[in-house]
């Protein structure tokens, strides 16, 4: 399964989704039944069963949980060989662009962002499901403050057959590196290396080559981050069993964030 070719300005998605700028993996349209905007991603499907089921495990993923910081899925079709995940568009940017366009994040906005993110990720893993990709490309900052976590590609959820695939060098916890089936327990690693990249403007196992960010992400200790250090050293600990739970996390990022404002 590949990304969608482009589709041109104006062109009709599925008899009902009009393109408003031109589509290569992902863009707006606008919904000519309901006439609302709406954002379209699509997969080139090249193997239909197993391709479906990877298009349809992201959208279950997102649809199975209501949650402000998930985006709204509103239907999967399909157009010749190519299946279009039609959902809520979103404004702002990603946290990787910010951190690109604007570098490292103060540690109050950082905390602001990571609280909320917590907050998303509690209501995931209580859904059951393993998002194992979580870093600054997936999470959405939007214009008025809201922050939606996305790329439920690869996630895991009960009684729901998984791709094998693992997460992203840099933000991959070391059991998902090792091969290992990942529990909430390595979203919240994943969440740890996402926080240091806030502040520090790249993941904290970041070497260069794949092999040897690999290496670090099994074995380094990652630099302190200020006040957030204890927080970040917690979060990426080697055993899942030492890290602190989201709700831990989410008191020592407050009592930071207190400390901060006062």
């Amino acid at each position: 399964m590949s990304r969608a070719a482009a589709v041109g300005p104006g062109q009709l998605v599925a008899d009902r989704y009009r393109v408003g700028s031109p589509l290569g993996c992902g863009g707006l349209a606008e919904d000519e039944m309901l006439q609302r905007p709406v954002a379209l991603r699509g997969y080139h499907v090249r193997e239909p069963d197993r391709d479906d089921a990877g298009v349809l495990n992201e959208a279950r993923a997102v649809a199975r949980v209501d949650h402000p910081g998930l985006v709204g899925i509103y239907d999967v079709v399909r157009q010749g060989d190519v299946l279009w995940i039609v959902m809520e568009p979103l404004t702002g940017h990603s946290l990787a662009h910010i951190l690109s366009v604007d570098g490292p994040l103060p540690i109050h906005r950082a905390t602001d962002i990571g609280l909320r993110l917590l907050d998303v990720l509690k209501a995931v893993h209580q859904a059951g499901i393993v998002h194992r990709d979580v870093r600054p490309a997936n999470v959405q900052v939007c214009a008025d403050g809201r922050v939606v976590l996305t790329g439920f590609g690869i996630a895991s959820f009960s009684g729901v057959p998984t791709d094998t695939r693992s997460g992203t060098p840099g933000y991959i916890s070391p059991e998902q590196a090792r091969g290992r089936k990942p529990d909430p327990r390595a979203d919240l690693y994943s969440f740890g290396a996402t926080l240091f990249a806030g502040v520090e403007g790249h993941p904290p196992f970041d070497r260069g080559e794949w092999s040897d960010s690999f290496l670090a992400v099994l074995r380094g200790t990652p630099p302190r981050t200020g006040r957030l250090g204890p927080i970040i050293d917690g979060l990426l600990a080697k055993h899942p069993e030492r890290r602190p739970t989201a709700d831990e996390a989410k008191a020592a990022l407050t009592e930071i964030r207190q400390l901060d404002s006062d």
